[in-house]
């Protein structure tokens, strides 16, 4: 699905009006579409009372319809929340309100206001829509606060939750904390970004109408890794495929002390399906590696005082990259000090395979990041918010509130691709466009599970993928089997080598 901003968005609708549509339809469409929904959580939740919160603009105009739709099964009111209906769209359908519904203005009726909301068994947000810029106005945010303290309310937002800024999910003050959220024709960037999603709930994309002919000729801000993965599908092997055939991926990961770094992205390789895992690794961390990784070829290098590979090794490690790779991944559990970062620049610049550049490997080119400007390959760099923002010379916060166009600003820039890791993980490709995966779960938040994506990623490359459809199905797949893993185990409890061991079972579907 295409992830659209609100100005593009606009121009849509005018266009399947010029088509022969027209707003008062999609509008009426748009209603039915969240009425629909509310009624079937009313009815399996046996709830009584729903208020609708209503704004002065469109947004307010689809929750007069949803009043209206509703009052024919259940008791419904109507807040309006600041002033009267101002477009013509909003006053037509405020007028076609039955008189069975009650409609309270909140200032107006500020006793009755505040009652409704706090004995609502479900709360409609229609106050703002797409064109929200700024904060919340006083009686807007007293609204939306008494809402969210509704705690026994299922609370449903109209296309966004009132509060939140459409193209960057930033929340300037409060907003609509929604257990659902029905958007209109397609997703928009607060959706898929960070803090807005945690505000969104379960999403649902609604068709109204407009013909998917019209909405593909408009710009788009993303697009989610389902939609290419369906005109890009994992690619089944050859009858005649042996392990030459299959890729060599060569694994310069762990230190002292960081050993399960290079075993989970290495056993994440392997069974990502690459055909021989070659692994450079610091002497004192070769029998634990090995002893885990019994399927690898293993290259027990040099270290220095600190555990990590030693930089003398770099014409040994260039070799290889030569003579026998098909890709490289360099960076997990690798340690940053002087010796990695000579390391790191140096297969940076000099190698000739596609390269993977994961957690340390991204930290050690923190310096010196005009590195990658002399790469002669694909470069793909894995980092988490806390590694991009020492990349961009930010704080991991301001690069949550601008998650898509830090990693696109920051791929075009460098000529890479960033796979900008985090709820709904950002791919931006180097010729600037953004994809954003929509698989995976909380329970993948902890230590381990960024060197199993790194390891499926650089498997991918090794075995001949493009950089953008490694980047793109190693983000789905270790998201698809993250979301499994959750079903078998809970958030809570799985670990990385669960979405390991599901990886076999995600690639017999």
């Amino acid at each position: 699905m295409r992830v659209f901003e609100s100005k593009e968005m606009v121009n849509i609708e005018k266009a399947a009006v010029r088509a022969g549509g027209s707003l008062a339809t999609l509008m009426e469409k748009a209603g039915a579409a969240v009425a629909d929904l509310a009624t079937k959580i009313v009815a399996e939740k046996k709830l009584r009372t729903i208020t609708v919160l209503c704004g002065k603009g469109n947004n307010g105009g689809d929750g007069f319809v949803i009043a209206r739709f509703l009052s024919y099964m259940f008791d419904v009111n109507v807040i309006i929340a600041n002033d009267e209906p101002e477009t013509d769209l909003a006053k037509l359908n405020y007028n076609l309100v039955p008189d069975k519904v009650n409609i309270f203005r909140f200032y107006d009726n500020y006793n009755e206001s505040v009652e409704t909301i706090q004995n609502s068994d479900m709360i409609i947000d229609a106050i703002y829509g797409i064109g929200f810029k700024e904060c919340l106005d006083p009686s807007s945010l007293e609204i939306v606060q008494l809402a969210n303290f509704n705690d026994h309310a299922v609370r449903i937002a109209v296309d966004i939750p009132s509060g939140i800024i459409c193209d960057t999910g930033e929340i300037p003050g409060g907003c609509f904390s929604a257990h659902y959220t029905v958007t209109f024709t397609a997703m928009k960037p607060l959706h898929v970004l960070y803090p807005s999603i945690d505000f969104c709930g379960k999403i649902t994309v609604a068709d109204i109408g407009i013909p998917d002919s019209i909405v593909q000729q408009f710009t788009y801000a993303m697009v989610t890794t389902d939609e290419f993965l369906a005109r890009h599908p994992l690619r089944s092997r050859n009858r005649s495929a042996h392990k030459g055939t299959n890729g060599t991926l060569l694994s310069v990961c762990g230190s002292y002390g960081m050993a399960g770094a290079a075993v989970m992205s290495g056993m994440a390789a392997l069974r990502s399906g690459v055909g021989i895992l070659k692994c450079a690794v610091p002497k004192s961390i070769y029998p634990i590696t090995a002893n885990a990784l019994t399927e690898a070829v293993f290259m027990p290098l040099e270290e220095n005082d600190q555990g990590t590979l030693s930089a003398d090794e770099g014409s040994t490690i260039q070799f290889e990259i030569m003579e026998r790779a098909s890709a490289v991944l360099i960076g997990c559990g690798l340690g940053t000090n002087d010796d990695t970062k000579r390391l790191v620049s140096n297969i940076i610049s000099s190698s000739t395979k596609p390269i993977v550049l994961d957690a340390d490997g991204i930290n050690s080119i923190v310096d010196n990041i005009d590195i990658l400007r002399t790469a002669m390959v694909p470069v793909i760099l894995t980092p988490h918010p806390g590694e991009m923002a020492r990349l961009v010379g930010t704080t991991a916060l301001k690069v949550q509130t601008d998650r898509c166009r830090t990693a696109q600003n920051f791929a075009m820039d460098y000529g890479v691709t960033v796979v900008l890791k985090g709820a709904d993980t950002i791919i931006a490709l180097p010729d600037g466009n953004v994809y954003v995966n929509l698989t995976g779960n909380n329970g993948m938040a902890r230590g381990g599970s960024g060197d199993v994506l790194a390891g499926i990623l650089a498997s991918f490359l090794a075995q001949g993928m493009s950089h953008d459809e490694a980047a793109i199905n190693a983000v789905y797949y270790h998201g698809l089997a993250g979301d499994r893993c959750a079903k078998k185990y809970s958030a809570r409890a799985m670990l990385p080598r669960d979405i390991i061991e599901e990886l076999k079972y995600i690639f017999s579907d």
